[in-house]
């Protein structure tokens, strides 16, 4: 069966859905990856299909990143984000909409807007896959939701319908317009189309550990938290080796990395970094990412490098502090090593306070707060803790035990059995 995967965001955000086309590929469909041309040599490089949707996901963090101001508060800071994704929708729902025509199935990620859409318009099977817990429930609130506080019941409910709602109202006019013009459909309500995926039933896959957040008791039967989707490293990959021999020349280093995310003040924040190693007396590998950190000179035990397979080095590493990105906190978690989560944004701060509550990290600390006697503090805790390394080193053998990917295509395989 051919079947497209509509996979947007950054590369931590795409990843997992080049394991699953993997995994569907190998079970025999026809796999083609739709994301940004940012990354068609990567897709390519794995041997799938590929074609370009939407616009450059770095351009549009650079964007934020200009526009953002010290004064705003997180309403204003979110509407600024949705201002700068919608300000590309029109591109991208053209570009999806030709990317599927000759779709049988399609899988789409949380900012692949237009995929639930064409599904209705081709009548072909669709699934929605996310890297977070984005089907509604009592137990937690939303992963957007900027507080720490579990607020219980029917208020953690209501903090999914906020976020649904907010994000509709972005993109409501623009996909009804395209709905009626285009694919001859009918508007849809100002309920939403979040609410309209639930009353029909929408198979619903979360790509996260069942050990790290179970699913919740009060989840219909069509939501499925299925494992982690990782995507390893090539066989034939070989690290520098300049990295094997600094790792080779001492104690366990610490990973500092945040990913995608791009500071205000690169240069400031990667000497905050160096300081917190000195301070708690630990070797460390910079990863540069998109923007974070900056090519600053280096003592002698500090490594940097533009980028390397976490599932290669992580366990080789003390500790890891990262952004909270879902699928670097998944690699994290996999390598049975503490993490010191410092959240910038969206889910972050999610993730950072599960890592936390689960043991295996410190308390997280928001980037605005972070200071270099705060980090060197959580790095001594991340080293020293023997509960915390073998609360971790515990949790990363079960994650290690799972197969997100099989288990995902096993519940897709059997949906599309039951659409025959």
């Amino acid at each position: 069966m051919r079947i497209t995967i509509l996979a947007l965001g950054t590369r931590g955000d795409v990843q997992p859905y080049i394991a699953l086309g993997l995994g569907l590929q190998a079970a025999g469909h026809q796999v083609t990856i739709a994301s940004s041309f940012i990354f068609e040599d990567f897709v390519r490089s794995r041997e799938l299909q590929f074609t370009p949707i939407g616009r450059n996901p770095q351009e549009s963090i650079q964007q934020f990143k200009t526009e953002i101001k010290p004064q705003m508060n997180t309403l204003s800071k979110k509407i600024l984000f949705w201002r700068i994704i919608c300000s590309g929708l029109e591109k991208l729902i053209d570009d999806t909409w030709h990317s599927c025509q000759n779709s049988e199935a399609i899988i789409y990620s949380q900012l692949a807007f237009a995929g639930y859409h064409i599904t209705e318009k081709l009548g072909i099977p669709s699934y929605a896959a996310y890297t977070n817990p984005l089907t509604p429930t009592n137990k937690y609130p939303h992963p957007l939701y900027k507080s720490f506080l579990n607020l219980d019941g029917i208020y953690n409910w209501l903090t999914y319908i906020f976020e649904e709602q907010f994000r509709w109202q972005f993109i409501r006019k623009e996909i009804n317009q395209w709905r009626t013009e285009t694919l001859n459909l009918s508007p849809i309500p100002i309920t939403g189309v979040y609410s309209r995926q639930r009353q029909q039933k929408i198979p619903t896959l979360h790509c996260y550990s069942p050990n790290v957040l179970p699913k919740p008791s009060d989840w219909q039967d069509w939501a499925y938290v299925t494992g982690y989707w990782f995507l390893d490293s090539p066989a034939n990959w070989q690290p520098p080796q300049e990295l094997v021999d600094f790792l080779q020349a001492g104690s366990p280093p610490v990973y500092i990395g945040f990913g995608s995310m791009s500071d205000t003040n690169p240069e400031a924040l990667t000497q905050l970094v160096l300081d917190a190693l000195n301070q708690s007396g630990q070797r460390g590998i910079l990863l540069k990412g998109w923007g974070a950190l900056t090519n600053a000179d280096l003592p002698e035990n500090i490594f940097k490098i533009d980028s390397v397979p976490h599932d290669w080095l992580f366990p080789q590493m003390a500790a890891v502090v990262h952004h909270g990105g879902a699928g670097t906190t998944a690699a994290g978690l996999r390598a049975g090593v503490p993490s010191i989560i410092i959240p910038f944004a969206v889910d972050q701060p999610f993730w950072g306070q599960r890592v936390a509550n689960l043991g295996v990290g410190t308390q997280p600390i928001p980037r605005q707060k972070l200071t270099a006697e705060k980090l060197a503090a959580a790095i001594t805790i991340a080293t020293s803790d023997e509960t915390m390394k073998e609360l971790s080193r515990i949790l990363g053998q079960k994650i290690s035990g799972e197969n997100g990917v099989k288990k995902a295509v096993e519940i897709i395989n059997s949906h599309l059995s039951s659409h025959n």
